[in-house]
């Protein structure tokens, strides 16, 4: 039995016994043991409760490409170039970044769990099995790059449209690609774009979205997180439905910049912003900066108006923003 296997045999939330999960799978105790303590590795929360065997705080509803397309529309379904789903990745994004020019419009590539997950400035994303969502979309551009700006922004409000269809509350989006809710980062966006700067492109899309998150993961986190089981009284939507209602909200936003760029997102943006009217501390290539945030311009660009007056704008992502 290995680690897909057990958390699988684990995947209802209550207690299996050891001597029925190596019977099942013929083998022995130790090695159910061996692959309980492989999942703990990977931040897995498997629980020991004596005779009773081993044991899941909760259900966990394990990715499935068939069962999240589904729940598509038709009309979205019938626009993915694919859907897949892994068990074990570097990253999503990487996989499609590796299939190269042959890869169709609109792929979709999740993973259980990543073991060389990213963020913005080369910062890990933490990624176990079971608990949270790993997502990339490849999307091409005949526009080339120069018709990109904004789009991290736009993908924030894509994100944050999903939680809407949801029915999750309490979210907000920070400058510029970060969804934040009770000051801790719910998800994050990373935005990867090669080709021509006038021509055709290529833009691949990674998001990681807590769903759940231990007490040691958020310590190995080392900064503010929060996630679903938060903002939902501990009953977060199954992770296939908030993969479904990601994915519809790609594809439908991707095709709205596509055709009108930042511009058919900047009222949404607007209403998300968790920097307008904040007192912000910037620091980056441009020095520090102090001011009350402005909210973004029509390219994305964060309006920051320093003590003085004067508005500055900030269009390089290579700046850290804190609440000052």
């Amino acid at each position: 039995m290995q680690a897909p296997d057990l958390l699988a045999a684990l995947a209802g939330g209550h207690p299996v016994s050891g001597a029925r999960l190596a019977e099942a799978a013929g083998v022995t105790r130790a090695a159910i043991w061996k692959q309980v303590e492989a999942l703990r590795a990977r931040g897995v929360p498997v629980e020991s409760h004596g005779s009773a065997g081993y044991c899941l705080p909760w259900a966990v509803d394990l990715l499935d490409a068939d069962r999240i397309a589904a729940l598509l529309p038709s009309s979205v379904r019938n626009r993915l170039g694919a859907l897949e789903v892994f068990w074990e990745l570097d990253s999503t994004s990487s996989e499609l970044q590796r299939r190269g020019a042959a890869t169709p419009d609109l792929s979709i590539v999740l993973a259980e769990t990543q073991t060389a997950g990213r963020g913005r400035r080369g910062r890990t994303w933490l990624s176990p099995p079971g608990l949270n969502l790993y997502l990339s979309c490849l999307k091409r551009f005949e526009s080339g790059m120069a018709g990109l700006g904004g789009l991290s922004l736009a993908v924030g409000v894509i994100a944050m449209r999903a939680l809407d269809a949801l029915g999750v509350r309490g979210a907000g989006l920070k400058w510029p690609n970060d969804v934040l809710a009770d000051a801790g980062k719910l998800a994050g966006i990373l935005v990867e774009v090669s080709g021509e700067y006038q021509g055709p492109c290529a833009a691949v899309i990674g998001i990681g979205l807590n769903l759940r998150l231990t007490p040691a993961l958020r310590e190995q986190a080392g900064q503010p997180v929060a996630d679903l089981a938060g903002l939902c009284s501990d009953d977060p939507p199954s992770r296939i439905r908030t993969a479904a209602a990601l994915i519809e909200a790609l594809a439908e936003g991707l095709e709205a910049f596509e055709r009108d760029g930042f511009a058919a997102f900047v009222d949404d943006y607007a209403r998300h912003d968790l920097l307008r009217d904040q007192p912000l501390a910037l620091s980056g290539a441009q020095g520090d900066l102090r001011g009350t945030g402005a909210g973004v311009d029509a390219r994305g660009a964060l309006c920051l108006r320093l003590d003085d007056g004067r508005m500055q704008r900030i269009d390089s992502a290579e700046v850290t923003v804190r609440r000052a």
